[in-house]
């Protein structure tokens, strides 16, 4: 994870010493989170928090913070089964999809940026964000 997360920065042009803080949790915490920072009272596999005085992990306060990224694994298992991939592959996909959330990307402002949020994500993860169907990520 740690080497996706830094090559996917690293590619996005994030400055080199930014930090990144990903947590891997149940599907009621991120439910909770869901409903809590989005107000969506719902399950999802990937949240994306730019960082925030309010977030729930705090950065040290010298420290550039790219934002949280929060990551359901009962729900990224139930997915990987589905589309017929590893655990590892899915959860990879979540991770790239949230940075580059954090990064300005945002598939649901129209097709023409989910095209291209699927671009950046083919790039960093080849031929597996082909196959990956992407409906209802936050």
């Amino acid at each position: 994870m740690h080497a996706l997360a830094l090559r996917v920065m690293e590619g996005e042009g994030i400055e080199k010493g930014t930090s990144l803080a990903i947590l891997v949790t149940d599907d009621d915490e991120v439910r909770g989170m869901n409903l809590q920072f989005l107000g969506i009272d719902e399950p999802t596999d990937v949240l994306s928090f730019p960082d925030e005085a309010d977030d729930f992990i705090q950065g040290m306060s010298d420290e550039k913070l790219l934002g949280d990224i929060a990551i359901a694994l009962p729900t990224a298992e139930r997915q990987a089964k589905a589309i017929g991939h590893s655990l590892d592959a899915e959860v990879a996909h979540l991770l790239t999809h949230g940075i580059l959330h954090l990064c300005g990307y945002d598939h649901v402002n129209g097709p023409e940026e989910e095209a291209t949020m699927r671009a950046r994500e083919e790039h960093y993860l080849g031929d597996l964000a082909q196959a990956h169907q992407h409906e209802g990520h936050g």
